[in-house]
């Protein structure tokens, strides 16, 4: 059976929803055939029609009440005059509108993020990411083998158009009668889920980095810091904005860590950590965010060989841990936030030859990991608990007792 590619022809919601039980071969045929017949005697007086192949005077026949899709950029066989403008504006014609917006075929099916860096296989023309699909010798949809894979440099300008146009305008709820305003802070709506422009592409940049797709998961994640940064220049450093710009800075150095460029990466660290300093020590979220963002430059300092470095940051991170187990000592993630700190401290003082102090460091976050009870909901933190604890006894039995003569 020869595969179909399933980017010919974007089944709206609506097709899905009408299809009856029971449709069999012969009707298919008999509406390709009207269809064929429809299209011959209309090749003469063709108005402009839309390039991705969506034509607004094509329904189906159990569609004929609905409104259909429109393309945005004038191709509408329909097109009324100027005055009418505001009656029936033009419309995307893959479904990208104020009340839902799907990603369908601009997306990858590896990744399930937008497409980045479009890459078209041949010759079956399926299209992926570029490093979604460097990982395959045969198409993951047709199986048909790869020959080469060419740049598909008109579909990304699609995607780009896509999030500088549809996704930076955020538009209203459904239901509101308000005009809508360019550049006006209200929710937009993506999947019957209300998702602000930011939220949106911090998804598509998990989605990407999750399947390993870091290039692109950062272009997302520089895109979402640039949009808060222009908002922190027009509302000032609230708290909202300043929490938001670290946990993005701090997710761009993950990026740049897992393409190993530590530099970079330490900048986006120190960065988020400057914007999370701004903010009040008693939010949880904010404080592990924080806590996190110094242990990781501690990890660069590390492994680059700046043991000292690493300490001071290493310092740090248990310092505010140590301050957020004070306001929430009930907390049993803070108390073991505190242990993994105590455990990396401990490590670069025996590393530096502070024996004593490591030792200390070890024992204490011992004693603090065996008097913690937890629920047994919280199998998840056991599990967590048990492995740090495996470590540090470890970590204490790596040192010889020294004997004499």
């Amino acid at each position: 059976m020869t595969p179909v590619c399933p980017f010919v022809k974007a089944a709206r919601p609506d097709e899905m929803n009408s299809k009856k039980p029971g449709e069999n071969l012969n009707k298919h045929q008999t509406e390709t055939e009207i269809k064929t017949k429809k299209d011959t005697s209309d090749s003469a007086t063709a108005s402009p029609k839309c390039p991705f192949g969506f034509d607004s005077q094509k329904k189906d026949a159990n569609d004929s009440a609905a409104a259909s899709p429109k393309c945005p950029f004038g191709y509408d066989s329909q097109k009324k005059d100027s005055n009418d403008s505001a009656i029936a504006s033009p419309k995307c014609p893959l479904g990208y509108d104020s009340q839902s917006f799907k990603i369908g075929p601009l997306s990858c099916l590896v990744c399930h993020a937008l497409l980045f860096e479009s890459s078209k296989c041949v010759p079956c023309s399926h299209v992926y990411c570029k490093a979604c699909i460097s990982r395959f010798k045969d198409c993951p949809l047709c199986g048909a083998d790869i020959e080469k894979v060419e740049a598909d440099s008109n579909l990304q300008s699609m995607v780009d158009r896509f999030i500088e146009g549809h996704a930076r305008i955020k538009r209203s709820h459904v239901g509101t009668d308000k005009e809508e305003v360019v550049g006006e802070n209200k929710p937009v709506i993506y999947e019957d889920v209300s998702l602000e422009r930011g939220a949106f592409l911090v998804q598509q940049a998990m989605r990407a980095f999750r399947a390993q797709n870091v290039e692109s998961a950062k272009s997302r994640l520089t895109l979402c810091a640039e949009d808060i940064r222009d908002q922190l220049e027009r509302m000032g450093n609230t708290s909202e904005l300043c929490s938001q710009l670290g946990a993005v800075l701090g997710m761009l150095g993950d990026c740049c860590r897992a393409l190993g460029d530590a530099g970079s990466a330490v900048s986006y660290f120190e960065e988020s950590v400057e914007f999370l300093l701004k903010l009040p020590k008693d939010d949880l979220e904010i404080t592990h965010t924080l806590s996190v963002s110094l242990n990781k430059i501690g990890d660069l300092k590390y492994y680059d060989g700046d043991l000292q470095a690493a300490r001071n940051y290493y310092f740090r991170s248990l310092n505010v841990r140590r301050d957020a187990v004070k306001h929430h000592s009930n907390v049993p993630s803070q108390i073991l936030d505190v242990a993994v700190s105590l455990a990396k401290v401990a490590d670069v003082d025996r590393s530096v030859g502070n024996e004593d102090v490591a030792i200390g460091g070890f024992q204490e976050a011992i004693k603090m990991l065996e008097s913690l009870t937890l629920n047994s909901e919280d199998s998840s933190l056991e599990q967590r608990r048990l492995s740090v604890l495996g470590f540090l006894n470890n970590q204490l039995a790596e040192k010889q007792p020294e004997t004499t003569l």
